[in-house]
């Protein structure tokens, strides 16, 4: 079970958090004493990460993030659990596809899109709507630093990235004064989610990076409670890269 710290009184929704990036965005805000509704598509997968958690201050509901009624009932579930959301985290996405854009299947760009934008911008105008457009709070997008510069092979996923980089900012303008809207970019995460670009290479791959290693989910659960504190009260609409410094590399020739 996390480590729990006293309660905050605040309260998070974080999307795609049975495992990965999710639950370590999840795990840090519980840590600091946040109480938290996670979501997910594995129902299983969810209860385990809510036992992990602590079911004292965690509840989940499974659905899957572009189902407009899972992002209705994921809200109204949190409101009727803890009274409130304060922080929501998009973290849910998906990249069924490595391949060109020129030979991608329209459907699976729809696919791609739906969950990882359209879906953010669902469950921001539901936080909105049941709390944050009377009491504040503030959002977190995890986008992707392919959402920044080309990347080979995942170009559908860097571009709904970069989708999700410019929402972060409409939303920052929108939401404002009450309501900050932020958005994380990190490197490879060491997630199942990115296995395939580092599986069996893993040595190889953190030797790109500056600081030597590939990210883990603490490194963006730390950044995520850092943009959802007093700390980062005078930050919004702005991308934050966790990287590594890989980015520091660009430009560098062989």
């Amino acid at each position: 079970m996390t480590a729990q710290a006293a309660d905050t009184g605040k309260v998070a929704l974080v999307t795609g958090a049975s495992r990965g990036i999710g639950y370590g965005v999840a795990e840090a805000l519980v840590a600091r004493g946040d109480r938290v509704c996670i979501t997910g598509r594995n129902e299983d997968a969810l209860k385990e990460a809510v036992e992990r958690l602590g079911a004292d201050r965690v509840i989940g509901v499974p659905g899957k993030a572009h189902d407009e009624a899972h992002q209705a009932v994921a809200v109204e579930r949190t409101m009727e659990a803890f009274g409130r959301v304060d922080f929501l985290v998009n973290n849910a996405g998906t990249n069924p596809v490595f391949g060109p854009l020129a030979e991608l299947d329209l459907a699976v760009a729809r696919k791609v899109f739906e969950t990882n934008v359209v879906s953010a911008l669902g469950f921001a105008q539901q936080t909105w709507k049941a709390w944050q457009k009377e009491h504040g709070g503030a959002i977190v997008n995890i986008a992707s630093i392919a959402g920044l510069a080309p990347s080979p092979f995942i170009g559908a996923y860097g571009v709904s990235k970069a989708a999700m980089i410019n929402l972060t900012a409409q939303l920052a303008h929108e939401f404002a004064p009450g309501v900050r809207v932020n958005a994380i970019a990190p490197a490879v995460v060491k997630t199942r989610f990115a296995q395939a670009l580092y599986e069996n290479r893993e040595e190889e791959a953190a030797a790109a990076y500056p600081l030597g290693r590939l990210g883990v989910p603490e490194d963006i659960g730390g950044a995520a409670a850092f943009l959802t504190s007093d700390q980062a009260a005078w930050i919004t609409g702005q991308t934050l890269v966790v990287d590594g410094g890989i980015f520091l590399n660009a430009g560098v020739g062989a």
